[in-house]
């Protein structure tokens, strides 16, 4: 979530977004912005869908899931993230003595 989003927010995003991937359902792939504008005129969005697709950078997109994620981003960021390492044993297993005996 951006600062001052409250998970309200967040899901009202989700759920426009959602939307718009069925306006434009149907989109000849890959596209660029405009052709996604132009697409979506013609598939009576509404104004507001319009305003999200004009927040697109200027790109190819080869899905409509590429579309969404560069609206919303849901995936986790993998490219520069370090890989946490394995983290010790915290000690003795869950139920003590009575959960290793045989």
């Amino acid at each position: 979530m951006r600062d001052g989003e409250t998970r309200d927010r967040a899901s009202v995003e989700l759920q426009k977004v959602a939307e718009l991937q069925v306006v434009l359902e149907g989109v000849p792939l890959p596209s660029e912005r405009a052709s996604l504008v132009r697409y979506a005129l013609h598939g009576h969005a509404t104004g507001e869908q319009i305003a999200l697709l004009q927040q697109l950078r200027e790109r190819r997109y080869d899905s409509i899931d590429e579309v969404a994620e560069e609206l919303v981003s849901v995936q986790p960021l993998s490219e520069h993230a370090v890989p946490q390492g394995p983290r010790e044993e915290s000690g003795a297993p869950p139920g003590g003595d009575a959960y290793t005996r045989r």
